[in-house]
């Protein structure tokens, strides 16, 4: 650049403003949070594609009134430093980096230079000093600079300074947090100015780097130090007249140590500048060499990005929803793949209203010729149970939607005005008895999203929606757990919309609004509740034409058609019955609960020696840790001690008698508010029962969950969960009846896992525990049966030798070699776990006994924790997702079955099914009814295997009965 250009722009141009980019840190961010990736040549290049996203969004996306005038990356070139010659220990502490990202750093190099942007990258000086060379010579022109990092030592030089060329600024750019920080945000996060902060980094030490410090000397106390004294020598200086304590000593003690460690902390700002600042002027981003670069790497998103002018290098990127680009990557499979239909924009404005019979029959006859509707109901609230109707969508094809109105308040919306005119409806009675017959129709089929929710409410008006079609239940059986690969995510409607079809539908608080000032749909005026509600209908017919034709792509037809979809009206009508609980009983204890928890407080504030706040982490923490001095306290980012149930549990082994007596506080308030006042609260008032919903796509290996209220974590063994589960009762005349799969998951295992000895035990009827035992420890007893209990389950749920030791309170060594033996005696064990993690690891998914998927993106992480995580998961999904798509084919069978047997509800009476916890079913039948139905519900539910799967293990079925839930144990 010349100097006449340089001149001009000083003259012409906003002020001057260098951007310099911390590219160290974003290299680590860019590998650590995307799966492993490979370019067409087999080169790792997962952090490359990281980093390329990151600077992409950073370039050019910047807020253009703050933009960059100049800008370049930072890099360190070398792992020595002058430190290094001051302090050889300095850094020594820091892991190689990994095998697969050292190929990927002059990959990273050739991607900033594809931006065409200025590297720096200096032999034995690090990327900090000369990022604080830069930022100084450019504040001394009176240039702003931002340093794009979070690094605490580059906040030294957070400030402003006034020199020749004007004021310069120099401030950070955290993009994690997409934060500013200046000079109140340091003295915010050190109690310090950024002038001093070198004297504080140089009190507390870094153990990261291997800067000594001066030891037991904390971020806090070094604060304190450096604001009191003013500087580090101060505070050293002064240590000599302080009284005395710990600190003082270490202080002397120390003296050396903090020096050496300002030293280390210093940035250097007087490096050579091998790029003049002019020379970092940016001035857009050629394409060119950017688009060679991402074919070259086979980064075909981005590459098609940038060719369609909506991807510049300026469109915003979340990392994490990035999926695999690359050709050697685990791409999504082809049906994921498919080119949408030539449909037309979604136009809400085409969406008709439908008030007056004659068009509402105009729609229906319309749909019926159609054979394939989509439908989405309107209510007053989210409880289906309670919920009034308020009106209904309907669509046939793109652009071909309407909405029916049938509760709504008054023409103009706003309020609930008793004198307002209502708008033009069709009167509800009339126009369900016009929707019953399509509803119910076998010649159309029905299409919603979440349609549990849609068939409970269309149920309370007398219509039994059938067949159907859920586009929800669709995509969670093709894509659960897919969402950290940014192919599957979530599975609700807008979001799927969003992945699938490129478009964002109307949000409910667009047309309802927020907080004290929302509204119930009846009060949005019509042409708004049109167009969110007909858009809903339109979209759910899109999303059934995208997600139907994947079903046998992906070979997930037989999961969907067979195990869930059957199961929707089943778990519908089950929330629609319900189950009765006793009110006095809860209350009772619920009584009992806050007596205990009184009783326990007094005595958690005898230990403390003072009162204070124990459902409080922070003030729990200070009474563990610095109070009463216990050992192993640890904080967290926000500054508090852990006090969570590991390390309240930990020291309880201790010895620590307040821990126990937190822990039992902590159980007494969970059963107390999770369950015995949530439970009341609960309680519907016009069935006097409480109606739990449960969710299809909760639980990835493909469980049922339960919410509102949650009846599936009621503790089973514990004597208060007992009392619990005795508060739910059947009506007068009933008895509650649970049938249980007994171990289902462990006959799983010995069937998919081909353990004969386990096969033998399971068909001989034999305690399965008994025989581990035996074939463990050569004798059964009280504790070799438990040892061996807690040994079976562990291992299906791929523990470590930590985990196990924990588990039985041995040491690690001995764990390992329980585990050792353990294969020894059933090696089929053994093999099924090493060929699941192998078949996982080249699929990206498990797969139960019925095809059913379970996909997992980190199981190939660098990451160790991730990693491991996924291995124990992705060991027991197969067995624990077959059990969860057994019991679903039992309960999808179940009424029809007992109809059969003449068992059905009937004039209120006959068996009802209400609940299902894991592996277990709970109904409510006539006490006389109980001989007839227990066969047919033991032979349903062993038999639901087939005549899909063939097992080669009994499934063992466990039936009891009483005036309780727990009586029926």
């Amino acid at each position: 650049m010349s100097e006449n250009t340089s001149a001009e722009s000083a003259t012409d141009s906003p002020k001057n403003h260098l951007y310099l980019v911390d590219g160290s840190a974003y290299i680590f961010r860019a590998y650590h949070r995307l799966p492993p990736l490979t370019n067409p040549e087999g080169t790792p290049v997962g952090a490359v594609y990281g980093y390329t996203t990151m600077l992409w969004k950073l370039a050019e996306d910047l807020d253009k009134a703050d933009g960059p005038t100049h800008l370049a990356v930072i890099l360190d070139k070398s792992s020595h430093s002058f430190r290094n010659d001051i302090y050889p220990e300095y850094k020594a502490h820091r892991p190689d980096p990994p095998e697969d990202l050292v190929p990927q750093f002059p990959l990273i190099r050739d991607a900033t230079r594809a931006f065409s942007l200025p590297l720096v990258e200096e032999p034995d000086v690090e990327a900090d000093d000369m990022i604080a060379s830069y930022a100084r010579a450019a504040q001394a022109e009176g240039w702003d600079v931002t340093i794009v990092s979070s690094d605490k030592d580059l906040m030294q030089l957070v400030g402003e300074l006034e020199g020749p060329g004007g004021k310069g600024r120099i401030d950070m750019l955290d993009t994690m947090k997409d934060a500013r920080i200046f000079i109140p945000e340091v003295e915010e996060k050190f109690g310090v100015r950024p002038e001093q902060l070198g004297d504080v980094l140089a009190l507390m030490g870094d153990s990261v780097d291997n800067i000594p410090g001066i030891y037991g000397v904390g971020p806090k106390t070094a604060s304190k130090l450096i604001s009191e004294n003013g500087s580090l020598a101060a505070a050293l200086d002064a240590a000599p007249d302080m009284k005395k304590s710990k600190l003082k000593e270490r202080l002397l003690e120390g003296r050396e140590s903090a020096e050496l460690s300002r030293v280390l902390v210093t940035l250097r700002e007087d490096c050579p500048l091998p790029i003049a600042l002019d020379d970092m002027r940016l001035d857009g981003i050629p394409p060119g060499p950017l688009a060679e670069f991402l074919e070259a790497h086979g980064f075909h998103s981005l590459s098609k990005r940038l060719e369609a002018g909506s991807g510049s290098p300026g469109r915003k990127t979340n990392l994490d929803n990035v999926a695999r680009d690359t050709k050697g990557a685990d791409a999504a499979p082809e049906g994921n793949r498919q080119p949408l239909p030539e449909w037309p924009a979604i136009d809400r404005s085409a969406y008709a209203c439908v008030q007056d019979e004659a068009a509402l029959e105009e729609w229906i006859a319309r749909a019926m010729a159609t054979r394939i509707v989509a439908v989405d109901t309107e209510t007053s609230e989210l409880d289906a149970i309670r919920a009034d109707l308020v009106g209904v969508s309907l669509a046939l094809g793109a652009g071909d939607a309407c909405y029916i109105p049938l509760g709504h308040l008054n023409e103009g919306g706003g309020g609930s005005d008793m004198f307002a005119e209502k708008p033009k409806q069709v009167p509800l009675e009339k126009a369900i008895a016009l929707l019953k017959p399509l509803l119910e129709s076998d010649a159309v089929i029905k299409v919603f999203h979440n349609g549990k929710y849609d068939l409970n409410v269309l149920a309370r008006h007398g219509i039994a929606v059938g067949p159907i079609d859920d586009t929800m239940i669709m995509s969670f059986d093709m894509d659960a757990g897919r969402q950290l690969e940014g192919i599957g995510g979530g599975h609700g409607m807008d979001e799927l919309s969003e992945r699938h079809l490129g478009h964002t539908p109307m949000a409910f608080k667009e047309v309802c609004g927020t907080g004290k000032k929302a509204i119930p749909f009846g009060e949005v005026p019509l042409d708004k509740a049109t167009e969110y509600a007909a858009e809903d209908a339109e979209v759910t017919w899109r999303l059934y034409h995208h997600l139907k034709p994947r079903l046998p792509l992906e070979g997930a037809v037989r999961v969907y058609e067979r195990v869930d979809r059957p199961l929707i009206p089943v778990v519908a009508q089950m929330e629609r019955h319900g189950i009765k609980v006793d009110r006095a009983q809860l209350s009772r204890l619920s009584e009992e609960f806050a007596t205990e928890m009184a009783r326990v407080e007094k005595e958690i504030f005898a230990e403390a020696g003072q009162e204070f706040t124990i459902g409080s982490p922070k003030q729990l923490g200070e009474i563990l840790f610095d109070k009463l001095g216990y050992k192993g306290g640890r904080k967290g980012k926000s500054g508090q001690y852990s006090t969570d149930q590991a390390v309240l549990e930990k020291l309880d082994g201790e010895g620590a008698a307040i821990a126990s007596k937190v822990l039992e506080y902590r159980q007494l308030a969970k059963l107390k508010n999770t369950y015995t006042d949530a439970l009341q609260a609960a309680i519907n008032p016009d069935t006097g029962r409480v109606h739990t919903s449960y969710s299809l796509t909760g639980a990835q290996t493909g469980r049922l969950s339960s919410t509102d209220p949650n009846l599936q974590n009621i503790p089973i063994r514990t004597a208060i969960g007992r009392q619990i589960r005795e508060a739910f009762v059947p009506e007068d005349g009933n008895v509650l009846l649970a049938a249980d799969y007994s171990q289902i998951e462990l006959r799983l295992a010995a069937h998919m896992a081909d353990v004969d000895a386990l096969k033998e035990a399971f068909a001989a009827g034999e305690d399965i525990h008994s025989r581990t035992a035996r074939e463990m420890y050569g004798e059964v007893d009280r504790d070799t049966r438990a040892a061996a209990k807690t040994i079976n389950f562990a291992i299906l749920y791929g523990i470590s030798r930590w985990g196990l030791a924990g588990r039985l309170d041995v040491e690690p060594d001995e764990a390992q070699a329980m585990i050792d033996r353990y294969f020894e005696r059933f090696p089929g064990i053994q093999k099924y776990i090493v060929h699941t993690l192998e078949r996982v690891r080249e699929k990206g998914y498990s797969e139960t006994l019925f095809g059913r998927k379970t996909w997992f993106p980190r199981i190939t992480s660098k990451n160790p924790n991730e990693r491991a995580g996924s291995e124990r998961a992705a060991i027991n999904a197969p067995i624990q997702g077959t059990s969860a798509d057994i019991i679903k084919r039992a309960m999808a069978r179940m009424m029809p079955a007992l109809e059969d047997a003449g068992l059905g509800p009937r004039d209120g009476k006959g068996v009802r099914m209400l609940l299902q916890v894991h592996d277990e079913l709970v109904f409510e039948l006539p006490e006389g009814d109980v001989a007839a139905a227990s066969p047919v519900i033991e032979r349903v539910m062993a038999e639901a295997a087939l005549p899909a799967v063939q097992l080669d293990v009994p499934l063992g079925i466990e039936i009891g009965h009483g005036a309780s839930w727990d009586a029926a144990h």
